[in-house]
């Protein structure tokens, strides 16, 4: 082999690794936004399938959300005396849960129920999240009837990267948002 093609071979190959390089922290941040942007989504799903399991069950159904270590597991449960989902009925097994506990950061890395400092609240009026980003009334429950209604609350979601989502849930219809917060214009914006 010639001194020029070995030469132009590892040229080659530098040229490969620069552009690598570069591209690398492009992708990771494109990998971050796809998986926070996923469960969020995956959050107004859970929050759906149980609304739907309250409609199907013709009983109240919550999901529970629990701090566990440094973040959050959530877990359906079904009213068993027909008097709502309450925190006394679910520690004496009245209430039980139809399904097992779930986590943001098993499904998608680097993605944990959070708020960051000084983030406004998804609604103008309401307050701020602070440091609690499970915003779902003193029990920590997003509590969905038969009738399809629900307890109006928002989940505040981040990445390891400091973006924001929230899921919102309204309480006449049941039904969930899915925003971003635009920390350039200061805004929460509806996907």
């Amino acid at each position: 082999m010639a001194a020029s093609s070995v030469l132009e071979i590892v040229f080659a190959l530098g040229v490969a690794a620069t552009l690598a390089g570069a591209a690398i922290p492009s992708l990771l941040a494109s990998l971050d936004d796809a998986r926070i942007v996923g469960a969020a989504r995956y959050m107004a799903a859970c929050l759906q399938r149980t609304r739907m399991d309250a409609v199907r069950r013709n009983a109240t159904v919550a999901l529970r959300f629990t701090p566990s270590g440094t973040g959050y597991t959530f877990i359906p449960y079904v009213d068993g005396n027909h008097n709502g989902v309450l925190t006394r009925d679910i520690g004496s097994g009245v209430d039980a849960a139809i399904g097992f506990a779930d986590a943001l950061p098993a499904r998608f890395t680097g993605v944990e129920f959070a708020a960051t400092p000084g983030l406004p609240s998804v609604d103008p009026d309401g307050v701020a999240p602070g440091s609690d980003p499970i915003r779902l009334g003193s029990g920590d429950m997003a509590v969905f009837t038969p009738d399809g209604t629900a307890s109006s609350g928002t989940l505040y979601i981040a990445n390891r990267r400091g973006t924001q989502y929230a899921v919102r849930v309204f309480g006449e219809t049941g039904r969930t948002r899915v925003l971003k917060f635009d920390s350039r214009r200061f805004v929460w914006v509806q996907l």
